[in-house]
């Protein structure tokens, strides 16, 4: 049991909104009285970590030191490898256990042990793909002894922390949770962490949702509205992110300095085009039952990226690189990264790390970082790495070309807390499992399914099943790449762990403090026989197969480019003209990663030299591509209506930046989120349009004109607010660029409503818009135009990811915090994205930014969007959220020295 029990020292000013948070917290749960309990406020300070003093930790080898700083961010001292990652178990238990605990029951479909039957169809859904066992098969047979010695240590380190403590004192929620059933923690596992690189994965998995969607549209859209909705990569405009470089015939390898074949056309690259002819329903609910599990890790839509950049020291005022990052994700409280360090006191070969950055609690070493020599970022590739396939089945059997396999089938057992277990069969395909088993809508399976023209189609029968072909669900050694990246020394052994970081493919940017700079494209990443991953593939037709990986070596990277700085924001990795293979077909269209090399540019091309306070100025940019394209448009409507006129106005003049006090933002975002309503999203299939909203429309197998059809038929969206189409993402920004000069456009149509004439001219469609976000955002904001802003449009609520959305009003009261008014939005590099079907609330955000000078690390700068703790009325659970909120970074000390000075609190940690 701990020694010497002594509670944090933060600021007093901190101290005293924790102690009068405390108090509301109390009174809150006094007042609920429907759980005839009485809860005190040693309760709810029960789990507050000690943070002073000695606490006695089994299996260490010699003292560890843990010292935190005046935001709680803790840097850990010790002599071993295995001490440094059990003392890491032990702290992250500290801060952030409950977060733990959910995550490893969602990666091991166990949700419905914590919160009852609310989570079984989720449950199921995460059994059927296998999370755990594949995560416990890469356990097994492929990490190293040493990253296996390194998870062992950390669980040990966790199960240190949780020995002697029951619920209360972990957490507040598990209190809570106490009122309803008598769940207990189990002891932490080495996979219970390797399980959660998978969650990540699924996070990032690239384009399933778009494959789904292409499909979808089939119901309502002809194959070339679909492609209009799918424009092309803007590469004339642009820029991906490997300039040069191809594949040299010599060596097979990829070389930046190679002249590119020219051969290629960006993969195999033969669609599946569509003889859809409707609803293809299996899909529907195969989305619908997608829309459960982004609760927990977040939306996946256009906007869903990130930004790094490193600039070579040639164009510093350092005279070193600096790098910049900063993911974007779902906000959640606590925030997804854990800040810490660790530090080897002396390093050798029995202690190889001096490591610092952003963590995930529940999984050991340092995720986006630094160590003494080298630095790096993280953005998602989003390489194409899952495809659907329409599985033909015949009973317990399915077919591959003119014969049958039998399905194979596993038995799962779901508990569910205060009820009885349900018992789900799991059946897989050779190419993967059958989600669409996962959804009662699916026994109506492939009605009307798109099938590609060259795959001659079996007899559909009752319909054909829908199996999912993942890489995540292969074992991999993403958990070995971690920990190898940790100690990476130069680009060489940088490339060595990234060539393991199987899963999921993400853009890794590096510097080194020699001055080198760095981009490496990893991943497990397909080579498909047939069709290009757009649509369904026919699973009976073995030419569809995915014949192999992209070997590391043929995959892009740079290193010193001419141009001296290298951008990745989820942009075009290469021209697709100029390399041999297909990476996907659905990358975002490079609206930020254009901005940010612009600004570069523009610094570079002035003469002047790039500063850490001109890094942050650009995370911050809140510039709005659109709004310069459309802006001049709506100015040249020539509005009658005095009240509209009004709103016009605010645009005159306007920079288009979205600063949380900008009317003209409120008013072109509310115009921007009509137009495409008019233009778009009222054509679209109910299956993509936001749930509950309803509207005429005429039936789906109809072919009639507007003006000669009999009757229409009233439809409901069914997307949840968050997925919905469309979300406004820079794919929309280069739909509406490629219509804009035709003003008679088909998409410029838009039937009559009760209150408004049909339009079928551009002019006419964004008069109609303009008026339409007066009213909207009169009834949001106001009468009054002049008094609008778009930070109170846009606003950030932070939520608990569990009690905090699902648990009873007080309950989520007591756990979440905010609104914030924010400015950035939808594709601008302070990306904090907003779904234009669903609403102006924020659903995505930088989840972390940091700026690393690389050499001078103590010039670092970071912050993250919450705090370091997850305990409910801790000083540290929110306390960087105002200044990330503003744009501002903290000092990151690194050295030992500098630690020391930001130090306020030091726990030893003993044998």
């Amino acid at each position: 049991m701990p020694a010497n029990t002594t509670a944090s020292s933060p600021k007093k000013k901190k101290g005293r909104r924790a102690r009068l948070l405390v108090i509301v917290l109390v009174l809150a749960l006094v007042a609920g009285v429907g759980y005839g309990t009485y809860w005190s406020i040693s309760t709810v300070r029960a789990s507050f970590p000690q943070t002073n003093g000695t606490v006695k930790l089994d299996g260490l080898s010699g003292p560890v030191e843990v010292r935190r700083d005046n935001y709680g961010i803790p840097q850990i001292y010790a002599d071993s490898d295995e001490d440094l990652f059990r003392a890491q178990g032990f702290v992250q238990a500290q801060d952030r256990f409950w977060e733990m605990d959910v995550r490893r029951h969602m990666t091991a479909g166990r949700l419905s042990e914590m919160f009852g039957s609310g989570q079984v169809e989720t449950d199921a859904f995460l059994r059927t793909l296998g999370w755990r066992q594949v995560a416990q098969k890469e356990y097994d047979t492929l990490l190293t002894p040493e990253t296996k010695k390194y998870l062992q240590a950390y669980a040990d380190g966790v199960n240190g922390y949780l020995k002697g403590r029951e619920g209360k004192d972990l957490s507040v929620e598990y209190a809570a949770l106490a009122f309803s059933n008598d769940y207990k923690p189990e002891k932490w596992t080495p996979v219970d962490s390797v399980a959660w690189l998978k969650a990540m994965a699924w996070d990032l998995r690239g384009n399933m949702q778009d494959e789904i969607d292409r499909s979808l549209l089939t119901s309502r859209l002809s194959d070339k509205q679909i492609k209009d909705l799918y424009p092309a990569y803007p590469y004339d405009r642009n820029k991906p992110i490997v300039a040069k470089g191809g594949i040299d015939p010599a060596t097979g390898k990829f070389d930046p300095a190679a002249k590119p074949s020219g051969a290629s056309g960006g993969g195999s690259g033969n669609s599946a085009a569509g003889a859809a002819q409707g609803l293809n329903s299996q899909l529907s609910a195969l989305s619908k039952t997608l829309d459960t599990i982004p609760a927990l890790l977040g939306p996946s839509g256009n906007g869903i990226g990130s930004n790094s950049w490193v600039v070579s020291g040639a164009y510093t005022t350092t005279n070193k690189p600096m790098l910049a990052n900063d993911p974007h994700l779902a906000p959640s409280l606590p925030s997804l990264w854990y800040q810490m360090g660790l530090h080897c006191r002396t390093v050798s070969a029995t202690c190889q790390y001096d490591t610092a950055g952003y963590t995930f609690s529940g999984l050991p070493g340092v995720i986006i970082g630094h160590n003494q020599d080298i630095a790096w970022g993280f953005t998602n590739l989003g390489a194409d790495v899952t495809d659907l396939y329409l599985e033909k089945l015949s009973g317990d059997r399915y077919q591959v070309g003119n014969e049958e396999k039998a399905l194979k089938t596993r038995q799962e057992v779901i508990k569910v807390a205060g009820g009885s277990a349900k018992t789900i069969t799991v059946r897989s395909t050779g190419h993967g499992p059958l989600v669409s088993d996962r959804s009662s809508e699916l026994e109506q399976v492939g009605e009307k399914a798109p099938v590609p023209k060259a795959a001659p189609a079996p007899d559909r029968g009752a319909g054909y099943a829908v199996a999912l072909q993942w890489t995540a669900l292969q074992p991999g050694k993403s958990m070995d790449a971690v920990f190898e990246l940790n100690r990476a020394k130069d680009f060489n052994s940088f490339r060595a762990a990234a060539k393991n970081f199987e899963v999921p493919s993400q853009n890794l940017v590096y510097a080194d403090v020699k001055g080198n700079i760095g981009y490496q494209a990893p991943g497990r990443i397909p080579v498909r026989a047939e069709g290009d991953g757009t649509k369904p593939a026919p699973g009976w037709d073995p030419r569809y197969k995915w014949k192999r990986y992209i070997p590391f070596d043929e995959l892009p990277y740079e290193y010193n480019p001419e141009r001296g700085y290298i951008v990745t924001a989820n942009q075009s990795v290469i021209d697709a003209k100029k390399y041999p293979y297909l990476l996907t077909k659905d990358y975002g269209y490079g609206a930020r990663s254009q901005r940010i090399n612009d600004l570069i540019e523009s610094k570079i091309q002035g003469g002047g030299k790039i500063s850490t306070e001109d890094m942050r100025t650009m995370q911050m940019d809140n510039s709005s591509e659109i709004a310069k394209l459309l802006t001049p448009y709506l100015l040249k409507i020539d509005v009658s209506d005095s009240y509209v006129r009004e709103a016009q106005k605010l645009l005159e003049g306007w920079d288009y930046t979205q600063e949380p006090d900008s009317g003209a933002a409120a008013y072109f975002n509310g115009v921007w989120r009509n137009v495409l309503k008019l233009a778009f999203g009222n054509k679209l299939p109910k299956e993509l349009r936001v749930e509950g909203e309803c509207m005429s429309v005429r039936p789906a197998d109809s072919s009639a004109p507007d003006d000669q059809l009999s009757e229409r038929v009233r439809e409901c969206g069914q997307r949840d607010t968050e997925s919905a189409q469309p979300d406004g993402g820079d794919r929309w920004y280069e739909v509406v660029r490629r219509i804009l000069e035709d003003e008679k456009n088909e998409w410029w149509q838009s039937p009559a409503s009760r209150t408004d004439k049909a339009t079928t001219t551009r002019d006419e469609l964004l008069a109609r818009a303009m008026e339409d976000a007066r009213w909207e955002l009169t009834a949001e904001l106001g009468k009054d135009a002049s008094s609008w802003s778009w930070g109170r449009l846009h606003q950030l609520t932070l939520k608990n990811q569990t009690l905090g959305t699902e648990g009873p009003g007080f309950l989520q009261f007591v756990l979440n915090r905010g609104p914030w008014n924010l400015g950035g939005g939808e594709a601008a590099v302070n990306a904090t994205g907003w779904n234009a079907a669903g609403g102006y609330g924020v659903i995505w955000v930088p989840s972390m930014r940091m700026v690393v000078n690389v050499g001078d690390w103590d010039k670092s700068r970071w912050i993250s969007l919450s705090g370091a703790s997850g305990h409910a009325y801790s000083a540290h659970y929110t306390d960087q959220t105002d200044k990330w909120a503003k744009g501002e970074l903290l000092d990151w000390a690194y050295g030992d020295a500098a630690v020391k000075a930001k130090t306020v609190d030091t726990l030893k940690l003993t044998p």
